[in-house]
């Protein structure tokens, strides 16, 4: 299974995490439900032309979060979310890129104004389809 992925070279955010955060997201979202089958390790570092050490450390903190499980000999599976607030991570994801943004505008020179305006802007768009 290939899973929808991009990874950014010119982002500061490590690979590692960038691989990290949109599993979370693609699970937390329903597009992974429990019991999908991910790739190995190997197979996804190939996928993302990275390295194994990468895919293995975003999928080491994926398990450590309860976000995913692996079964030896048998592959890598989303782990079923019961047991975790589904509501606290879809929030610590939003903040996180959110975060992101403002960081990203505050360095190109962007005014506190000028971003809350870009926001209701990207607010008003995908809230009025």
């Amino acid at each position: 299974m290939k899973i929808p992925i991009h990874i950014s070279e010119e982002s500061r955010e490590p690979i590692y995490h960038q691989v990290e955060t949109q599993i979370k997201t693609l699970i937390v979202g329903g597009q992974l439900p429990p019991g999908t089958s991910l790739p190995s390790i190997r197979a996804l570092a190939s996928d993302l032309g990275c390295s194994v050490i990468t895919t293995r450390r975003a999928y080491q903190n994926l398990e450590a979060s309860g976000f995913i499980k692996t079964a030896q000999g048998k592959g890598t599976f989303v782990n079923e979310t019961k047991n975790m607030n589904i509501e606290e991570a879809k929030d610590k994801i939003a903040y996180d890129a959110l975060e992101k943004a403002i960081e990203q505008g505050i360095q190109v020179g962007c005014t506190e104004e000028e971003i809350r305006t870009i926001f209701r802007e990207i607010m008003k768009n995908n809230f009025s389809q």
